[in-house]
């Protein structure tokens, strides 16, 4: 499972894609404070802290786009496209130390 392999953590940052009540509980059985956007058809809205942390998802994103390759999706294989990202994300990294 996806939770299993998390590292330890205190919050969990994610877009509106993981927004499941199962990935929800899961965190919460790891004590994991989720700040995950409610998507747009869930009939109860759950709040969460709209600027304070999620400006560092959309930044990120907004870099990874910065990289054609992954803007524009040119691999086939899913293998592929997973570590073009892998390695986007790595560059990034070092970049900022």
């Amino acid at each position: 499972m996806l939770v299993d392999a998390l590292p330890p953590a205190k919050a969990m940052l994610a877009d509106r894609g993981y927004d499941a009540d199962w990935f929800r509980a899961a965190l919460a059985a790891r004590g994991i404070a989720p700040c995950i956007p409610s998507k747009i058809n869930r009939k109860t809205q759950i709040p969460h802290d709209r600027y304070r942390q999620r400006h560092r998802i959309e930044n990120m994103f907004a870099r990874l786009k910065d990289w054609r390759r992954i803007h524009t999706r040119y691999d086939r294989c899913a293998h592929t496209f997973m570590s073009a990202i892998a390695f986007a994300a790595a560059f990034i990294f070092w970049l900022k130390q």
